[in-house]
């Protein structure tokens, strides 16, 4: 389990506001929640039927990265 290094940002009441965490354990909490979200992507469609590539080239056509 990832230990969380945090400072709490406080109001003028003393009210928790917001929270600071290094980058790093930022990035590793980004990457899980992705894959998490990616998962359960995987899930909702697994019955789905799979396009064939020539399937897939006609319904999406040629791409470019932006």
């Amino acid at each position: 389990m990832l230990t969380l290094a945090k400072k709490y940002i406080v109001d003028e009441k003393n009210k928790k506001v917001a929270v600071q965490i290094p980058f790093e354990t930022y990035k590793k909490i980004e990457e899980a929640l992705e894959d998490y979200a990616l998962g359960q992507y995987i899930f909702e469609v697994k019955d789905d039927k799979s396009l064939s590539l020539a399937e897939a080239k006609k319904f999406y056509g040629k791409r470019t990265r932006s």
